[in-house]
């Protein structure tokens, strides 16, 4: 790789999981890597994996406002951002009824606070330096639903929105903004990882028994692997094109081509009405 091709990544979330994954990818194929963690153990470690290209920074992304003054601090140090890749959050599983508002604001805080804080860190140089891309890991779940994870999907379709009409904002500045949005991949999501509201309302045993059991069972089963989707983010990263998002895994291309059927079918049957509140309709 020569010098002018190798790339400095901000990735968050570095500690485990796909963020772990995207970090060796990446300082595998040359590049450097600053990975945000938010503790000092998981900073020796993560330096240990590369000394001259891996960078730990401690930073939490649910802490909006020490985020510009540390991200600021890695640059000086380290070197202009060429790609953010937003990474760091977690699931929550829950029924809604069941599930607090304090479950949905740190569900917030974390997959879409945290990452747009981390967006408007990088892209006032990025603006200055005409370049940049900018990763949002999404999910399958910004896209389709299941039941139990409303909250969860709430935060990933909000941040797909945000991705998108971000793309179309920065796009004349030379700075690309993908979705990256992962099926089910062998990380730690369902497991640890996941925060599970206690049950506590009867009437939905039926629907969230199966759901938390065939969960919690398949974790470390899942189908994705997560190197894999590190080389499919260097694709991305190093192509002249790039999409609004990329789905990565087979269940997720199953299920969002699904849906896209069932809402050309709905979106036909309801043509009249939806037609019928136009003026002179």
């Amino acid at each position: 790789m020569s010098k002018t091709s190798i790339k400095t990544f901000l990735i968050t979330g570095v500690t485990s999981g796909l963020g772990r994954a995207f970090a060796e990818g990446a300082l595998a194929a040359g590049h450097r890597v600053i990975g945000t963690v938010r503790r000092q153990e998981d900073a020796d470690v993560f330096s240990a994996v590369s000394p001259d290209s891996a960078f730990p920074l401690l930073l939490d992304v649910t802490n909006y406002e020490s985020i510009p003054a540390i991200v600021g601090q890695a640059e000086e140090r380290i070197g202009p951002i060429d790609v953010l890749v937003n990474n760091a959050g977690y699931g929550h599983e829950g029924a809604l009824e069941e599930s607090s508002m304090g479950d949905l604001q740190r569900q917030f805080a974390a997959n879409v606070f945290g990452p747009v804080a981390m967006i408007k860190a990088v892209l006032p140089g990025m603006r200055k330096r005409r370049r940049g891309h900018i990763v949002n890991v999404t999910s399958m779940g910004g896209f389709i639903t299941m039941p139990g994870i409303s909250f969860y999907c709430g935060s990933k379709f909000a941040l797909e929105g945000i991705s998108e009409a971000l793309g179309k904002e920065v796009a004349p500045f030379g700075i690309r903004v993908t979705s990256l949005a992962p099926g089910q991949f062998r990380t730690e999501w369902a497991g640890r990882s996941m925060d599970r509201t206690p049950r506590s309302i009867a009437d939905y045993d039926a629907v969230m028994a199966p759901i938390r059991a065939a969960r919690q069972a398949k974790s470390g089963k899942q189908p994705g692997e997560p190197a894999k989707a590190a080389r499919a983010l260097l694709t991305l990263i190093a192509a002249e094109r790039t999409p609004v998002r990329l789905f990565l895994g087979d269940d997720a291309l199953s299920l969002v081509t699904q849906k896209l059927d069932a809402m050309r079918v709905e979106i036909a049957d309801w043509d009249g009405i939806s037609r019928s509140t136009s003026f002179g309709a």
